[in-house]
């Protein structure tokens, strides 16, 4: 085994074939063929068969099984091949459902695979993690999961978070060069970085040497894979009243069986009665159909582009009452462009000279020119201070230039190619020599860079910014926030001339700011450090320090057009937004009144609460005033924390997006954390429970409307199963209490709770989103199941579908009517199945009627109704079917009076929802 750690960068690059510019793509291909997709071995999954021979071991079944051996042995064979048929059929449909469960959820798995930044065939390119190979060159910067082990090859302040493989607690610097000592442990191999790691600081690069389970994570991946799926809260509510409702069965099975053998009813028939109405009573299907609604309804919501990470996400989404949602790129487009430049209080507007196509550049476009020599050289500090990079559209600079990077950064690294500063030349002309990276706290970025002798430059804009810059070997430009940026500056700069930064220019640079933010721009500036010489040790504390202010530049980034009805749509459901950003007050300010976030006319102080104010306020101060503030501003990653402890502390379930590595406590606090899947981190989207794959806050209040609807469809599963089953019961317990025989015998009770109970209730559950779904509040998330009626409306529909179900057998012990007994039991049979088709209909909403909501809204029900009704009457009128489940032909009349009865429900439902309208 290669001891990387120890190699050289050039050994490294000869024993992987490799080189600086990676591999082409053709090899990539070769390579992932022969070391196969760079993923651990999945072992939670279970085989089909597994699956299906899990079928026979629920607790019911294996009562039927009994059931059926008991058949055989006192000679009724043809019941006991009925009840084996059954169990079959109701094993084949549990499978097909759990089976369609595992792949929805393996589906969604693979859909959340990261991606990574390589290089192949020179360029940078994305690609999936599952596909790197050893000798492929990986990008690393904050925020990322380290996708696979490598050997670092460049290291800028590279700092990796291992605690997960070594226990070190404090994020470890990464260096470049190679180590002697063969036995170094993992921790001390600062040349390497490993799967499932995370880059915590500064950025670099690593040669791929293992991929999957090669690496240090699949060596020990049999204890940190996590093969047994925790079950969410609704699985776990219908998992607790499974349990209940099998106590019940119990007592029912004696019930039954006690009052049929007083009544002089065969043992062994009892028996077999009571035990089916057992398995009728209980709906075993319920877990099943909760992971399949969840499932699929993730899947809808990957077409929505939500993509859920972790199951449970689906059903607090119906519950969340507050979004607190970043601005850029959520709320707007993420489509920067400069408009304004401010220097020295002396404004350039660019906005009739620029087209507002973002960070991308026209081929033939003219440079500006422009003759104050200081608006060269506050684009060019923007520009170099920067990781953004201009490439060709589609590789053809005949189809214009676009930025690839921070969008931010990319919209001035295309206003600097505007004035003939291209990036790539600027970079050459000025190599970097140091730099301090961007962090959310500081809200800036340092970077130090090389002065080239005047002679050597050949390109006349830059000429003329070397005219302008004083005399030195080296240049410091630090970009950022302008209050950030004031904090470490003593000078300004004023048309080629340095003056103290007194409290004059300091009144003016903040007035220039505010009323850049006012119009709703995005404000950066930009300072320059001169120094004689670079000191040793480069660091934030030497290198920001001692600054000239140059000017700021002002960035349109317009709102999402969507957003706006997006947010007017959260009102309505009873969600309040909230904007979080590091933008100014006054930019969040302009913006969330635009989007009608902000609102009325109470004072600007109570809309808007800054980081500095936040970070004065405990938690219980903030709890105060919580409820009134629509935007945070100027807002760091740990206060995201404070505010989601104080939201919750009023009892608020939260929905908190984020993107920075920093971020990632606030999305773990939140109760749906949401991560950017544009511009997010790696390690945000570990710490998120969903991911947003556009960027979208509208995208979110879809995933909301999605959630509740998941919610809704499983109860409307449960109120339909329990329901019927009641009326099962009812029919069977209410008969002898009245005089009256047993109305059905066991195979009848199984046939209905295989047809209706199975092929409509599975169809509720993908019932499409109802009109009013986010025309109504959140549903507390610790309500129970059977609350906001559903446990009335069980305890009045069962009842009612149980008597209407017995109205034959009523009749016909009538002294005047001369009913057969095979006529009323096939039609208190044929009434009761198809009034629980009635019940599926009436039950698909709550409040509009089946005509208000459209009845083939949901095709997929009215096929599963169609079909029971045909086989129901196959049941009645094929003559081999009659003999199996003790049915006689019904006439004419006999089947219009059940289909009439069987309305009833169907009927009273309605009416019950038509005088509710009424009232309201």
């Amino acid at each position: 085994m290669t001891l990387w750690h120890t190699q050289e960068r050039e050994r490294v690059y000869e024993e992987l074939d490799t080189s600086p510019s990676g591999l082409d793509a053709a090899e990539a291909r070769r390579r992932l063929e022969r070391y196969g997709p760079n993923e651990l071995e999945e072992r939670g999954l279970r085989s089909p068969l597994r699956v299906l021979l899990g079928q026979f071991t629920e607790i019911m079944v294996v009562v039927l099984l009994v059931a059926a051996t008991i058949s055989f042995a006192i000679g009724k064979t043809t019941d006991a091949i009925m009840i084996l048929v059954i169990v079959v059929l109701n094993a084949i449909l549990g499978f097909t459902q759990e089976y369609r469960a595992e792949r929805a959820m393996a589906a969604l798995k693979q859909l959340s695979v990261p991606t990574v930044r390589v290089r192949r065939d020179g360029q940078i390119q994305e690609v999936e993690a599952t596909s790197l190979v050893p000798g492929d060159v990986v990008l690393l910067e904050a925020g990322d999961r380290v996708p696979a082990d490598g050997r670092v090859i460049e290291s800028v302040n590279l700092r990796a978070e291992e605690a997960a493989l070594t226990g070190e607690s404090v994020p470890v610097d990464k260096t470049e060069g190679a180590f002697r000592d063969d036995s170094l442990p993992l921790g001390d191999r600062r040349n390497m970085v490993y799967m499932g790691t995370s880059i915590a600081y500064g950025r670099g690069s690593a040669v791929v040497v293992e991929t999957g389970m090669g690496t240090q994570l699949g060596n020990i991946a049999d204890l940190l894979q996590e093969v047994s799926e925790e079950r969410t809260p609704l699985q776990r509510k219908m998992a607790e009243l499974g349990k209940w409702l099998a106590i019940g069965a119990l007592v029912l099975v004696i019930i039954v069986f006690g009052v049929g053998v007083s009544q002089g009813g065969a043992l062994q028939e009892m028996f077999l009665t009571a035990v089916s109405l057992a398995v009728a009573a209980v709906p075993e299907g319920l877990p099943t159909v909760v992971t399949i609604a969840l499932a699929l309804g993730a899947q809808r919501m990957v077409r929505r582009q939500a993509l859920i990470r972790k199951l449970p996400a689906v059903e607090t989404l119906g519950s969340v009452t507050t979004i607190c949602s970043d601005k850029t790129g959520t709320l707007t487009e993420n489509r920067m462009t400069v408009t304004c430049l401010d220097v020295a209080g002396k404004k350039l507007d660019l906005t009739t000279r620029m087209e507002r196509s973002g960070a991308t550049l026209s081929p033939d476009e003219e440079p500006i020119s422009e003759p104050d020599p200081s608006i060269a050289l506050l684009l060019a500090g923007g520009a170099l201070a920067n990781d953004a990079t201009l490439q060709p559209a589609d590789g053809e600079e005949t189809a214009g230039y676009h930025a690839i990077g921070d969008p931010t950064e990319g919209a001035l690294v295309v206003a600097a190619a505007r004035l003939g500063l291209w990036k790539a030349e600027l970079d050459r002309l000025f190599p970097r020599v140091a730099e301090v990276p961007f962090t959310s706290e500081r809200k800036r970025m340092t970077t130090a860079h090389g002065v080239p002798p005047e002679a050597e430059v050949g390109n006349e804009a830059v000429e003329r910014l070397l005219q302008d810059l004083p005399d030195s070997r080296h240049v410091v430009f630090t970009k950022g926030a302008v209050d950030t940026l004031l904090e470490i500056s003593d000078r300004v700069w004023n048309a080629g001339q340095i003056e103290p930064l007194d409290a004059h220019w300091r009144e003016r640079i903040e007035r220039a700011n505010d009323a850049l933010a006012d119009n709703g721009m995005r404000v950066l500036g930009v300072t320059m450090r001169v120094p004689d010489a670079l000191p040793d040790e480069t660091s934030q504390e030497t290198l920001e320090t001692d600054a000239i202010f140059i000017g700021m530049t002002g960035m349109i980034d317009p709102p999402r057009p969507e957003v706006r009805d997006a947010v007017a749509e959260c009102r309505t459901a009873g969600i309040r937004p909230v904007m979080i950003t590091g933008d100014h007050p006054l930019t969040a300010l302009n913006i969330a009144r635009d989007l009608g976030i902000a609102r009325g006319d109470r004072a600007r102080e109570r809309q808007v609460v800054t980081g500095q104010q936040l970070a004065e306020m405990s938690v219980e101060e903030l709890d105060d005033i919580v409820s009134d503030v629509s935007v945070y501003a100027r807002v760091s990653p740990e206060h995201k924390v404070k505010i989601v402890a104080a939201l919750k502390n009023r009892g608020q379930v939260v929905s908190m997006t984020g993107d920075g590595v920093n971020d990632a406590p606030a999305l773990k606090r939140a109760d749906i954390g949401v991560a950017m899947g544009i511009t997010g981190t790696d390690v945000s989207k570990e710490a998120s429970d969903m991911v947003l794959l556009d960027d979208n806050f509208a995208t979110i209040v879809h995933a909301v409307e999605e959630g509740r609807t998941i919610y809704e469809n499983i109860r409307k599963f449960v109120k339909y199963t329990m329901s019927s089953n009641v009326g099962e019961i009812v029919v069977m317990l209410a008969a002898p209490l009245l005089g009256l025989p047993i109305p059905l015998g066991a195979i009848q009770i199984l046939w209905i709770n295989l047809v209706t109970d199975g092929l409509p209730g599975l169809a509720l559950g993908v019932e499409p989103t109802a009109p009013d779904t986010m025309e109504r509040p959140p549903h507390p998330p610790d309500e129970s199941v059977l609350a906001r009626g559903l446990g009335t409306y069980i305890l009045w529909v069962g009842p009612l579908m149980g008597i209407v179900a017995l109205l034959p057998q009523l009749l016909a012990a009538s002294p005047e009517l001369d009913v057969a007994s095979g006529v009323w039991r096939t039609m208190v049979f044929t009434t009761l199945a198809l009034a629980q088709m009635g019940n599926a209909l009436a039950i698909r909403s709550d409040r509009l009627l089946l005509v208000q909501l459209g009845l083939f809204t949901n095709p997929a029900l009215v096929g599963a109704v169609v079909l029971t009704f045909a086989l129901q009457l196959a049941v009645v009128y094929v003559p081999f079917l009659q003999g199996i489940f003790n049915t006689v032909p019904l006439n004419v009349g006999q089947l219009l009076l059940s289909i009439g009865l069987s309305t009833i429900v169907f009927v009273a439902v309605e009416l019950v929802k038509l005088v509710r309208q009424r009232r309201r």
